[in-house]
């Protein structure tokens, strides 16, 4: 994988509205460049001739798509191994071809799906080959042919906003039509990418729905007490099973039929939603494989003889069927299948986060009701770091004052990660604000190369800025511009947050008066607008100064909940910007970079945690936890979010012998290999890898001494 390219700037667009995606050439050999111009995430194309895309429409695919081209080409290679889904004219699956494949098709019409970090479809007429090995896929015709490449974004936006009142009440009503966003009420709603992002809501003196808000009619009702704290539990729920939230005596779910569950158990209100939730969205992954996607799915393997249920005659019945049959299954025969989920809302119960629902209901997370208020505190410190900072002579801190704030620590969750949503700054929880999903929703396309910035206001901490520097666009397939700053002044620095970048990397003092430049201290509070996307504010006391840069603009940042030792600064900047820079998600980047440090849990993040800066290299950002056993080795194969893998997404690693997918989850499969296997393995991209509790990164590894 040495091939480089400069795509020639000129993107290949139609008229109308600004596109989310775009066209481009390369410069130094012949393909095409698709780029998702909202995430900034880019696919490569190699072809056997110079093409010249044209423009096409794009209702001549079977699936959405943003934008399309046709281009003459006789061969095409992708620069990686991905899933590619071949179907007939008819829509029937012919193949999904995986490591080391070969199909072959006689002359028809095909439809190819790359499943890469954008949603590519390449339409052919006559025969086609699809061969891959341990790094690329091939794909040959019998000649030049014309084929029609569509693309589509990643990124997903309210399509209306509603308008309700604090009535309780009302607040249902609004919540019942979050599910006139969903693109199917099949199981294949279970996929992220046919999930859209429920309506907006604001708070206003009446309820109101635009036109062209239609939710579906499933039979299918959520009878609740008119109080935020049930309201807000089974939001997601609701959303997902297209059921009409009601006002009731008791939490009940009941269908036209007459079927109905009890959500006032022994467990709890919120336990009983969460199951209902997990167990549904699990047997509906598990009922689609008789769809569209007819794939080997390892958790249906592991649960179906266990199950009096015919996914068969199940994937055809009407979604309230589904549901009755569904919770006719004990929780405990699918429990140990259930995938790790990826978030836990903690959402304070007050008419203002009515506005944050859409957001938390578009990450299908399990919501939670706080029971704890925030309390004043000043000594939020881990007891090691207590111990390091009695012996440390150079922290980070500009100024012995410690911030007052409010803490929370949330209840713990069986997710991947937590967010809070409420006053007070949370511990072990991201701080998720109304403010950072708007901003997210306002990045406009943007072309050219991913802006880093590096800012070292200390000469003392010159080491961590020359370690980022080195790490920011070390992956060659990535146009990344990186630019670094020293010893600003208030001015230069206001300029520098003000200015469009993808992601700020601040090394430096920050106290509460803010960022010590040369010549004094800029408070970001004073911003008129903040132009960066993500920030790392790899300094003492900087979650003031990053709430400030989210009110301002930014869309996710990491900062410190108090004074960090420099040496421990060092390795989590480090840390975090190779997680980064390989396509790990700001709040997942964080949750691995916390396991290997003693200050990790100093550090929390602020906005919207699912941003990611790049892209992986095909499969899902992903950690790997070696063990020696005997001969050979055993391998935790833990995986986490990003802009193309969530809930509902298909894996697989590329393991000889293994075939089966898996449903995306943060739980960790495990595989016996042999040296051999392991290296092979590791050698396929550039990862994280934990060995005796210590990260350590896959290309910087010897097995030997293991």
């Amino acid at each position: 994988m040495s091939r480089t390219e400069r795509p020639n700037g000129s993107a290949v667009e139609t008229d109308g509205d600004p596109l989310e995606v775009s066209f481009t050439t390369l410069d130094d050999e012949p393909g095409l460049v698709v780029t998702d111009l909202i995430e900034r995430n880019q696919f490569r194309l190699f072809t056997d001739r110079p093409v010249s895309p044209t423009p096409v429409d794009p209702a001549g695919h079977r699936f959405p798509i943003d934008a399309a081209v046709a281009v003459d080409a006789a061969e095409i290679d992708l620069p990686t191994v991905v899933s590619v889904c071949v179907r007939d004219e008819s829509g029937e699956m012919l193949a999904e071809t995986e490591h080391f494949a070969y199909e072959e098709f006689p002359p028809g019409s095909y439809s190819l799906e790359l499943c890469g970090p954008i949603k590519i479809y390449l339409r052919i007429e006559g025969p086609v080959t699809v061969a891959s090995d341990v790094t690329r896929t091939h794909i040959e015709f019998d000649g030049t042919r014309e084929v029609r490449v569509g693309a589509r974004s990643h990124h997903e936006g309210p399509a209306a906003t509603l308008t309700t009142t604090d009535d309780p009440v009302d607040v249902m009503a609004a919540v019942s039509e979050f599910s006139s966003a969903l693109k199917t009420v099949s199981p294949e709603r279970s996929y992220p990418t046919l999930r859209g992002h429920p309506p907006l809501v604001e708070l206003g003196d009446r309820f109101e729905v635009p036109d062209g808000v239609v939710s579906p009619e499933t039979g299918i009702r959520l009878e609740l007490p008119p109080a935020y704290r049930s309201i807000y539990v089974a939001t997601p729920l609701a959303y997902y099973l297209a059921a009409d939230v009601v006002p009731g005596d008791r939490p009940r779910l009941v269908t036209d039929s007459g079927f109905e569950h009890d959500l006032d158990t022994m467990r709890g209100f919120e336990t009983e939603v969460e199951r209902v939730l997990k167990q549904t969205f699990f047997l509906d992954c598990v009922t689609r494989t008789e769809g569209y996607y007819s794939v080997d799915l390892h958790e249906r393997s592991a649960v179906e003889t266990d199950l009096d249920l015919d996914f068969g005659w199940l994937y055809d019945q009407p979604l309230a069927t589904q549901l009755e049959e569904y919770l006719s299954v004990p929780f405990g025969a699918v429990e140990d299948e259930l995938p790790e989920w990826r978030l836990t809302s903690h959402v304070a119960p007050t008419p203002e986060n009515v506005e944050l629902l859409p957001f938390v209901t578009n990450d299908l997370a399990v919501v939670r009701t706080p029971q704890d208020q925030p309390e004043p505190s000043s000594e939020v410190q881990t007891a090691a770091a207590d111990e390091f900072f009695r012996d440390a002579t150079f922290t980070r801190s500009a100024a012995a004052e410690e911030s007052a704030r409010s803490y929370v620590q949330p209840e713990t969750a069986d997710s991947l990660e937590q967010s809070w949503v409420g006053e007070g700054a949370p511990i072990g929880a991201s701080k998720a604000t109304t403010a950072a999903f708007y901003n997210r929703l306002d990045r406009t396309p943007a072309d050219g190369d991913i802006g880093i910035t590096v800012v070292c206001n200390d000469s003392r901490m010159a080491d961590e800025r020359d370690v980022v520097d080195e790490v920011y666009g070390s992956r060659e397939e990535l146009p990344f511009d990186v630019s670094v700053h020293h010893d600003l002044t208030r001015q230069d620095l206001r300029e520098v947050l003000s200015a469009e970048s993808d992601l700020l990397h601040y090394i430096g003092h920050i106290d509460a008066a803010g960022f010590e430049c040369a010549d004094g201290k800029l408070d970001a509070t004073t911003l008129e607008r903040a132009g960066l996307d993500a920030f790392l504010l790899n300094a003492c006391q900087s979650y003031e100064q990053g709430s400030a840069l989210i009110d301002a603009g930014a869309i996710a940042g990491i900062v410190t909940l108090s004074d960090v030792i420099n040496s421990g600064a060092v390795r989590m900047g480090r840390m975090l910007a190779r997680l980064l820079n390989q396509g790990f998600t700001v709040g997942s980047a964080l949750e691995v970079a916390r396991g290997d440090s003693i200050i990790g849990e100093q550090y929390t993040v602020i906005g919207d945690s699912s941003l990611s800066l790049a892209q992986t290299d095909g499969g899902p950002p992903n950690v790997c936890v070696v063990n020696s056993r005997g001969d050979g080795y055993e391998l935790n194969w833990q995986t986490h979010p990003s802009t193309s893998f969530g809930m509902g997404s298909l894996v697989i690693p590329w393991i000889d012998d293994v075939d089966e997918y898996h449903l995306w989850s943060g739980d960790s499969r495990t595989f016996e290999l042999s040296r051999e296997e392991l290296q092979q393995f590791l050698s396929l991209e550039t990862v994280p890898v934990k060995i005796d509790g210590s990260l350590v990164w896959s290309d910087e590894l010897d097995l030997s001494d293991l």
